[in-house]
Formats: structure tokens, sequence, C-alpha cells
């Protein structure tokens, strides 16, 4: 298998297109200048009768970084399995630059798929020295070798020195790296991180995890980053697939999947979302928190409106009012609980009984514990678009 230039994850290639027919909100740049190199069409996967995946599809662009998230049982795992080549699928195709490697009449084992591995845990062999865990599979010999792994190392910003530690002699991150580096040193086509970063300490999971991201980002690998943590996903990929029950819910750039989810399960998945009743009249959504703009409402009247939490700031003479409840302490920013005012009814113009009347306790963030403390009166208004669904979602 040939791989075909690619431009470097970061530039200003647009990032992979949703599939047609994905949700109309799901706005994504046309990205028919940088090819498919891994394409999933209608895969199935079944065990003792449970069926853990149910029609997937799924494209990652040449050079390209897509984050699978998903809570746990979601079928994450079972999909890179699939693609790495440790089982088929039931039914589906899945090809790797244009060549089907998994379908109905044809399947290609993991050695012959030019495809890197990188478990939770590292998984490296305790009994055998940093260099040896790398060089491990390397056609390469003697100083040849040697050469090769230091290069590796330094890939993946650690000293050549550490050749000659053992695995238990590293710090988690470190253990990470070097099981990125083994993955590297075939020069696969396609990297697959099975929750890399999961057992690491807040501080080292950022900091490994931007590490990796560089080192794969210069080696110019396709990459495919499988997590429950919503936030590494959103600040790892290029692209970002929600999976939920075995199925993929949304597919697309972080930016769209975090403002424009597809369903109220994806957005209360992907961070905290202040959802409110509305009634929807033309691209108006008027709610406890005013009127709100909405790019192309799919529904007319009676609605739930979601905003996310950084979209409502206190703000002197702002034309909503609420009264604090309580407040949780975060360091840099406070989550501060409000109560809002109940929508004034004009005696001369009745409200339509099926209107919101407001009261709803919310969440917004701010920066000043100070300024919010309980019993304050606040005022407050909203910035940018609101994502309405349907009232049954």
């Amino acid at each position: 298998m040939t791989t075909q230039p690619h431009p470097s994850r970061g530039t200003s290639a647009a990032a992979p297109a949703a599939r047609p027919g994905s949700d109309s909100r799901t706005f994504v740049h046309d990205s028919s200048d940088v090819p498919d190199h891994l394409q999933i069409t209608g895969v199935h996967k079944s065990f003792g009768g449970t069926e853990v995946l149910k029609g997937v599809d799924l494209d990652v662009a040449q050079g390209r970084t897509t984050a699978i998230v998903g809570p746990s049982g979601s079928g994450k795992t079972t999909l890179l399995r699939l693609i790495a080549g440790f089982s088929a699928p039931d039914s589906g195709r899945i090809a790797l630059g244009g060549a089907e490697v998994a379908g109905p009449e044809k399947w290609l084992p993991a050695h012959k798929r030019s495809v890197g591995y990188v478990a939770q845990d590292g998984a490296l062999f305790p009994h055998l020295s940093v260099g040896a865990n790398i060089a491990f599979g390397l056609p390469l010999r003697g100083k040849a070798a040697s050469l090769r792994v230091g290069e590796l190392l330094e890939m993946v910003s650690m000293d050549r020195a550490y050749a000659k530690r053992r695995p238990h002699q590293l710090s988690g991150g470190q253990q990470q790296r070097v099981a990125l580096a083994r993955a590297l040193a075939r020069q696969p086509e396609l990297m697959l991180l099975d929750e890399p970063f999961s057992a690491l300490d807040a501080g080292l999971r950022v900091a490994t995890r931007k590490a990796v991201s560089d080192t794969l980002d210069q080696a110019g690998v396709t990459t495919i980053l499988v997590t429950h943590d919503q936030a590494e996903a959103l600040s790892f990929a290029d692209q970002v697939a929600v999976m939920r029950d075995g199925k993929l819910a949304q597919t697309g750039s972080p930016f769209v999947v975090y403002t424009r989810p597809a369903d109220r399960a994806t957005a209360e998945f992907l961070g905290d979302a202040v959802i409110l009743e509305a009634w929807m009249e033309g691209s108006l959504a008027l709610c406890s928190l005013g009127g709100i703009p909405v790019r192309r409402p799919p529904v007319q009247g009676k609605v739930h409106i979601m905003l996310r939490p950084e979209q409502i700031r206190i703000s002197s003479g702002g034309p909503i009012r609420g009264t604090v409840v309580d407040t949780d302490y975060f360091g840099p920013e406070t989550t501060v609980r409000i109560k809002l005012e109940p929508i004034l009814v004009d005696a001369e113009h009745p409200r339509d009984p099926h209107q919101p009347v407001g009261g709803e306790t919310i969440n917004i963030r701010h920066w000043n514990a100070m300024l919010a403390r309980p019993g304050t009166q606040l005022s407050l208004k909203v910035v940018g678009e609101g994502v309405i669904f349907p009232w049954d979602e």
C-alpha cells in the first residue's frame, strides 16, 4: 500500500466533510482536495447475540486526526479493533488507501495492514529495555537499530539515554511515548490510539497528549483516537465522531459537533449544556433568556433550546435577571447556579399557553467568584445563537 501526499494537520486545509444525509445542522468545510485514507461502510459486529456495532459509516482523510468519542459500551474499541484487523466485521466494508481490507469476501490480517496500535496501558514488554521494546519487529540490527531507536526516542521528545532503561523505571507518560515510538518504528500509514492517556493524571495527560499530537503531526500519520474524554476529543482531533449505542450519532469538526450538536443526547454528552423550554417563531426562539436567534430551525412551535454555559454572560444592564443560588469554585472559573426570574405576562396581550413561563435554574461559568455570591441578583445577556431540538426529543 502506498501513501499519497497530504497536508499536515493544523494547516489551512479543510476538515473532513460529513457523509451525505447527516444532520442539516452539521456544517463542515469541503475536503474534496484531501483524499480519504480510511473508509468504513455499513459495518456491523455482534458478540454472543448482542449487536455492538449497528451499521457504522466513517471516512477519515489522509494525514488527519479523528477522535471517536462516546460512553463506555458504545462500541468505540470494537470499531478500532476491526480497523486494526484484530477481528473481522460481520458485514460491511473497511478500506485503507483505497484498498479493501475487510469485506464480504476479503479480510486482511493485522500484520499486513500497515497500522500502528497503542493500547491504554502501552503494553510494553517488562523484561525488555526501552530500546529493545522500540526495536521489536524492526528489520534492522546492531548499530543501525540503535541509531533508529535514538531517532524514534527524539521524535517522541525523549533523550536517547532512555533506551537503556526498563519500562518500570519510566513515568506513565514516558511509557506511553515509548509505546508510540514502538508503533512508529514500523512506519505505519494509520495510527490507532485506544484511550492512551486515560490512566495518566490531569497535568501529565495534557502534556503527553500534546507531545503525541505534535509527533504524529510531524510524521504525517493518519490517526484515530478512541476516548471517552470529551475535552480530549475536541482538543486533539481535526474530526470528531460521536458514538452512541453502536452508531455514529454525529461526525464533524470539533467546532461543529460542540456548537451544533445533532441531538440533545450529543449536546449533553459533549459538555455542559443549558437546555430550556422555548417557543420557536421564525428564526427566533422565545425562552426565559429572551429571544435567541437560531440558524435554520428545523421546526416551529414548542421546542427545547440549547446554549453552552459560556454563552450566558454576567453583564451590567443586561436584559435578563436572576438570583445566585450557589457556586462551585474551580480555580480559574466558577460554576454559578442562577434562578431566572419568571417571564412577565402583558395583561393586554395574553401569552400563548404553549409558551414558556421562565423561572428555571441554570448553570453559567464566571471567572470572578466574589461577584457571584449566593443571594446576589445579577443581570445577564446571551451571546451567539442557540440550537433547538424537537420537544419530544
